[in-house]
């Protein structure tokens, strides 16, 4: 075996260290670069779904039919439940909470099929790999929002 100095061990030991501190250096700056290069592109974008929604060309057919349905379940309650004792009319309020929320959903269902597909449509177009929400983004990625409502005026 081979026997070394004090002097020579120590040598070694910082050529070593230094040899693992410029590694972790140089894997550091790959890393961000690639995060840099990343965000620069940005293949990230943001959309506001309550605004695409609001003003969806749909949006005023939807809001007029469900006022439309709430007046007739309500002129239904008020006819119906009127020789109802109170756990009757619990029950039967329900059953029409019930009706509005299933009209709602058929009535919104191809609604929110056309901006999920809007949305699509959009990112591939502009070469986006994810759309996010925007009121959970704090910073960055490319808005779409207004891109979205366009192509749903068509």
């Amino acid at each position: 075996m081979i026997k070394l100095e004090k002097k020579q061990v120590k040598i070694i030991s910082v050529l070593i260290a230094l040899v693992f501190i410029g590694s972790v250096v140089a894997l550091a700056l790959t890393q961000s670069g690639g995060i840099a290069s990343a965000a620069s592109s940005s293949s990230v974008g943001v959309v506001d779904r309550d605004e695409i929604m609001t003003q969806h060309p749909q949006s005023a057919s939807f809001d007029e039919q469900m006022r439309t349905a709430i007046s007739e379940v309500q002129k239904d309650f008020e006819e119906k439940s009127a020789g109802m004792n109170d756990q009757e009319k619990q029950d039967y309020y329900r059953q029409c909470q019930q009706r509005l929320q299933q009209k709602q959903a058929e009535l919104l269902d191809p609604i929110v099929k056309s901006v999920d597909e809007a949305i699509k449509q959009t990112a591939e177009a502009k070469g986006l790999s994810v759309v996010i929400e925007k009121a959970v983004v704090v910073y960055g990625g490319q808005d779409i929002t207004q891109d979205v409502i366009k192509k749903l005026g068509k």
